[in-house]
């Protein structure tokens, strides 16, 4: 099964580019979410951390 795979693969053209794109795909997007993980301040991200607990004690009637 991976034979035909990797045959009919290699018999399309500009094939190779996707792997490379997905991985550039990849890396900018864990890039930009470390980048925001070490610059989002801390009152946001204690904020968004309590809205579980919050809600769990509005929906309790």
């Amino acid at each position: 099964m991976l034979k035909f795979i990797k045959g009919h693969m290699e018999s399309i053209e500009g094939i190779e580019i996707y792997p490379m794109i997905s991985l550039l795909i990849f890396f900018i997007f864990f890039a930009a979410l470390f980048w925001w993980v070490f610059t989002a301040k801390k009152e946001h991200i204690k904020e968004v951390s309590q809205i579980p607990l919050e809600t769990e004690n509005e929906n309790v009637l």
